[in-house]
């Protein structure tokens, strides 16, 4: 057997980190079909056919495809990957949702595809970046506090990856990430006094691909004590990049919020 004939060469990707991980590994042409939501690159849907949702598949399409792998993220893909298995497809679930558990995935991918030294490229690239914004961070003596928003009915903080990726950037989030729950159900805010009495400094928000609409977070009853608010240091970031469990999330999410946190102490500094 060649080496090349060892590794998958159709592959259907459920979500849209494992189509931005091939695509940095130069392995796009494995790629058969991409989620609804693969925007990374801008390309990836105009190449590919696509071929679901998060939640939902076309399932005779992708049957149709013959795929020899199928990769999906979290136990939310769990009935999709159940019905693809019952077809004989080769299915792969990540359910990660730290900033390891994404370094782990592209090291993974690139194991599959036979590019492992080059993921591993990419996350030492990761690495290095976050030890810089740490080693930056380590003499700040003071922490803006920060309230990061998935979603606003009901009201849902943030995931362990962003969470984790708010400390490295010198940010003390509502709730630390070794708390931050896998599910959003689970984080959910019940008492909205809760953030008011946090008094957040920094407020970011991506609303899980609805667009941000300021008037309803300001307006909320007692909202305008909250210095964030008073301050107008709100912040929306895009969901394809900082809620999707890949490498956008490590590389633009993370300069993102560390320039947002950084701009946040040049104000404040004195």
């Amino acid at each position: 057997m060649k080496i090349e004939e060892a590794y998958p060469k159709r592959i259907i990707c459920l979500t849209e980190e494992c189509t931005e991980t091939l695509y940095l590994l130069k392995e796009e042409k494995r790629i058969i079909g991409v989620s609804n939501y693969a925007v990374r690159p801008k390309r990836a849907k105009k190449e590919n056919n696509v071929v679901c949702t998060f939640i939902n598949a076309k399932f005779d399409k992708i049957i149709a495809l013959k795929p020899d792998l199928v990769i999906g993220f979290s136990d939310i893909q769990a009935d999709i990957a159940k019905k693809l298995i019952k077809e004989g497809i080769t299915v792969w679930i990540n359910n990660y949702r730290s900033v390891h558990g994404i370094k782990i995935m592209i090291n993974q991918i690139g194991l599959l595809v036979g590019k492992h030294s080059e993921s591993i490229k990419i996350v030492n690239e990761i690495e290095e970046n976050i030890k810089n914004i740490k080693k930056r961070n380590s003499n700040k003596l003071v922490k803006p506090k920060v309230y990061f928003e998935e979603w606003f009915d009901p009201l849902i903080s943030s995931i362990q990856w962003v969470s984790e990726i708010i400390e490295i950037c010198g940010g003390r989030n509502i709730y630390d990430a070794e708390n931050a729950k896998s599910l959003a159900a689970d984080r959910i805010i019940e008492d909205e006094n809760e953030i008011i009495i946090f008094n957040p400094d920094i407020i970011l928000v991506s609303w899980c691909g609805k667009k941000f609409k300021k008037d309803k977070m300001v307006n909320r009853k007692g909202w305008n004590s909250i210095n964030a608010i008073k301050n107008d240091d709100i912040h929306e970031i895009d969901s394809s990049i900082i809620l999707q469990p890949g490498p956008a999330a490590l590389t633009d999410g993370l300069i993102i919020i560390s320039n947002i946190i950084d701009n946040w102490y040049q104000k404040n500094k004195n």
